[in-house]
């Protein structure tokens, strides 16, 4: 028995003997009863020990093989992830302030975020299950019969769901440990890089001032605009940027051009703006006029940056000859920037594009969340962080969006008041049921997009046109909130500002509206059949 039992400590690793170290104990209690030590004591006393020893050894064996075999309970797992989520978060936040020059190193940085941002959201989702079921039994008590079905209904499909929330829970926490701990040399390299700026002080002001979501792509498009040319001086380097309408692509140019290595590399950065050509000939005129102009003899000889924005659709002849006249009238060692929201224009890119997409569920419900608490634990007001995680439910995932969402909620902090933004949305999402589309989709294609409002019921908000205005530009002091969720009287057409910028190029985005009473369908009642068969 004791060299069976020695092989099968040897066998175990390392980390299990010093984890548990009863093995060890108990091991050394048995090689106390060796041939030796047994003929120095009698024989009942030997038997006596050696069965308490063995008994011991067993209980413990069979206690550390139900621990090792059985799983953590819940509230185990969620406080493992909770740990888990602020070292992840450690990680992140260091990472973001220093100048990551090594593109492996920023693809590893945003899987890690993404785990982040994902067991972040299971475990929410986790507290918000609990929580619901505490209140739909409360409910259940105190509601009349018909409601109370309808709670049991909810209640019983919560449940079926958060039949897998332990298992979600127990994965989350695998994936965010794998990457942390795959993330284990990436921490040791970040103190090599150098820092960015100084660090804020709060997560809140950190994801009000700067690109949430896109720090990976920013930072290679600073990588493309200081490294060198690997096609020749004599080769145009272009980098092509694709994405939607409104999704931040000259706000992630904007933050490039601000950085001071990037002001230092190029003698001048010019901007171009290519909005209702319709025909080729102006374009083409237009582009070669203004590179012509903006050509001066200084610049001959000196590096350029040339942003262009594109937000036509143009055809191949079109943008050929833009690259064509780009050639002739930018100097050698420039370097172009293309943006626009269709793909045409990727295989103009001498490097990789970037394409900008709207962010995660998971993403999104992280960023809303901290707009909305600000500098408030949300574990201290469930009932709210309930609320917040079905409104988010709700939107577009657009970063405009989260922070009009968050704004409305930090400024309204209060049950009553998100209920009914909720309850709001609700029957405002309930078009995309209907038409498989969320009510600010026509916006996309230029069409007119139908909002409800929260105040007045016998009102309807169609949003005919947005807009963006530079920072020197006048906004309309009407805000959107007060459009939709407020209770100022309005009528007709109204200009209401949805969101100014704090970030470069601090635009400002315009809704124009109209305000228009909902129509009523009035319908004749039928008889009863009782009635209508009398003669």
């Amino acid at each position: 028995m004791h060299l069976c039992f020695a092989c099968y400590v040897v066998s175990e690793p390392a980390s299990c003997i010093s984890i548990h170290p009863f093995l060890f104990q108990s091991w050394f209690m048995i090689s106390l009863f060796d041939g030796a030590n047994l003929k120095d004591l009698p024989i009942k006393k030997n038997m006596d020990l050696l069965a308490v020893s063995l008994g011991d050894l067993a209980s413990r064996s069979v206690n550390f093989i139900i621990n090792k075999c059985s799983k953590p309970p819940a509230v185990a797992v969620e406080d493992n992830l909770q740990r888990a989520l602020l070292r992840a978060q450690v990680i992140v936040v260091e990472a973001m302030g220093r100048n990551i020059t090594n593109q492996a190193m920023l693809l590893q940085l945003n899987m890690l975020s993404n785990a982040m941002h994902q067991s972040q959201y299971v475990l929410d989702a986790f507290r918000y299950q609990q929580h619901n079921e505490e209140d739909t039994k409360d409910q259940a008590v105190s509601c009349s019969s018909s409601l109370s079905k309808v709670n049991n209904a909810k209640h019983i499909c919560f449940s079926s769901k958060g039949a897998h929330v332990s298992k979600e829970l127990r994965e989350a926490l695998d994936n965010l440990r794998s990457m942390i701990l795959d993330a284990n040399e990436l921490v040791m390299f970040l103190t090599r890089y150098p820092r960015l700026y100084r660090q804020p002080y709060s997560t809140h002001l950190q994801l009000t001032n700067c690109m949430f979501g896109r720090q990976m792509e920013a930072q290679m498009l600073i990588n493309f605009l200081l490294g060198p040319e690997p096609h020749g001086a004599e080769e145009l380097e272009v980098l092509p940027i694709v994405g939607p309408k409104y999704i931040g692509k000259s706000t992630l140019v904007a933050h490039a051009c601000k950085d001071e290595r990037v002001c230092g590399h190029f003698s001048k950065i010019l901007f171009f703006g290519i909005h209702d050509f319709t025909d080729d000939a102006t374009f083409r005129e237009g582009c070669a006029t203004n590179l012509e102009n903006c050509m001066s003899n200084s610049n001959k000889d000196r590096r350029l940056l040339v942003v262009v924005e594109i937000d036509a659709d143009l055809s191949e002849e079109a943008l050929n000859r833009l690259y064509c006249a780009s050639k002739q009238y930018v100097p050698s060692g420039s370097k172009i920037i293309l943006t626009s929201q269709f793909g045409n224009i990727i295989r103009f890119g001498t490097t990789q594009a970037l394409t900008l997409k709207h962010l995660s569920h998971e993403a999104y419900w992280y960023f809303l969340k901290t707009l909305a608490f600000e500098g408030t634990d949300p574990e201290m007001h469930p009932r709210l962080m309930q609320l917040a995680m079905e409104i988010a439910m709700t939107q577009r995932r657009s970063l405009n969006g989260a922070n009009i969402i968050g704004r409305l909620l930090r400024d309204n902090f209060d049950v009553q008041f998100w209920s009914k933004v909720l309850a709001f949305w609700r029957g405002s999402t309930r078009r995309i049921c209907r038409f498989g589309e969320h009510p600010c989709d026509p916006l996309d294609q230029n069409k007119h997009a139908y909002l409800g409002r929260m105040a007045a019921q016998t009102e309807d908000v169609v949003v005919l046109h947005r807009q963006q205005r530079s920072s020197e530009e006048d906004v309309p002091k009407i805000r959107m909130e007060d459009v939709v969720y407020g209770s100022i009287k309005l009528h007709g057409k109204v200009d209401a500002l949805l969101w100014k910028s704090r970030i470069p190029p601090y635009y400002s985005y315009i809704y124009t509206c109209e305000i228009r009473k909902v129509k009523t369908t009035g319908f004749k009642r039928k008889r009863p059949m009782e009635s209508r068969m009398k003669p």
